[in-house]
């Protein structure tokens, strides 16, 4: 069950990004996040209010506000790498950081992995760098630069990711999503500060703030799915598993803007599938 949560946080994150990247292509990404971070919080509300049983702490506040500003610092820079470059590229490029991070730590922290897990999380890794090989349109050094850009702002959106993952894992409570609530405060507070200084506009046309506000649902619905499972599995495995979202942020992509995929990506999805069969029998 934690795994099928886990997979399914990812598609929902996935598919969060691929919308937010779209507003991105619009809009400043600093006030897309903004956007965003509101609805989120709003989402958070109502399910922390349904879901949770009893009050909240200190200890969620300080984790869930790390959190928080982790995931927005990342948030920011995968948008404005989304809007400036190949979404297939940079969606896993931050996937493959995002996933190395909650391994390394679960680790660290005392989880296990045996032998057959070992092989589902390299199958996974391998999944999220095969998904990230695009075919470049052009040979140039200004477009070699272009990307060399986009991947090194992808490596640091991954890693705000992958801290946001550790981070909330190390919330205490195993029933309360009151977390993500002050995540999303503490987020949504460093945006309007850095709104604030900058003197940013923070308005949006109609289109992108619709994009916007359902990629701000979407997020924090994966946020819920993820917190629940981490509370109840292992966060190498259960994080690993989240990070396997630019699978659906690819498709969406593939289909919607008729981006290409290469068959090695297809070897990557087919990857992915393994690991989590891989993890599942473990």
């Amino acid at each position: 069950m934690n795994l099928f949560l886990a997979l399914a946080s990812a598609m929902v994150l996935g598919s969060a990004d691929f919308v937010g990247g779209l507003a991105t292509k619009h809009a400043r990404a600093v006030v897309v996040v903004c956007w965003s971070n509101t609805a989120g919080l709003l989402t958070a509300l109502v399910f922390a209010g349904v879901l949770s049983h009893g009050g909240t702490g200190w200890s969620e506040v300080v984790w869930g506000g790390i959190a928080g500003l982790c995931g927005s610092l990342g948030a920011i820079l995968l948008y404005h790498a989304l809007a400036n470059g190949v979404m297939s590229l940079v969606a896993p490029t931050t996937a493959a950081a995002a996933a190395a991070l909650p391994v390394v730590a679960g680790v660290m922290m005392g989880d296990r992995l045996t032998a057959l897990a070992v092989v589902g999380v390299l199958c996974a890794l391998a999944s999220v760098l095969l998904v990230s090989l695009t075919g470049g349109d052009g040979s140039g050094s200004e477009a070699r630069g272009k990307m060399l850009r986009s991947v090194g702002l992808a490596l640091l959106a991954g890693a705000g990711f992958g801290l946001f993952f550790v981070f909330l894992a190390r919330t205490p409570s195993d029933t309360s999503l009151w977390p993500l609530v002050w995540a999303r405060c503490a987020s949504l507070t460093l945006l309007l500060g850095v709104g604030l200084v900058r003197r940013t506009p923070l308005r949006l046309p109609v289109r992108p703030a619709r994009f916007a506000l359902l990629s701000g649902v979407l997020d924090m619905g994966s946020s819920v799915l993820f917190l629940i499972a981490v509370k109840n599995g292992s966060l190498a495995i259960i994080g690993l598993l989240a990070s396997l979202y630019p699978i659906s942020t690819v498709l969406l992509a593939r289909f919607v803007l008729k981006e290409r995929i290469r068959s090695v990506q297809h070897i990557g999805v087919a990857l992915a599938v393994a690991s989590v069969l891989l993890l599942a029998w473990n």
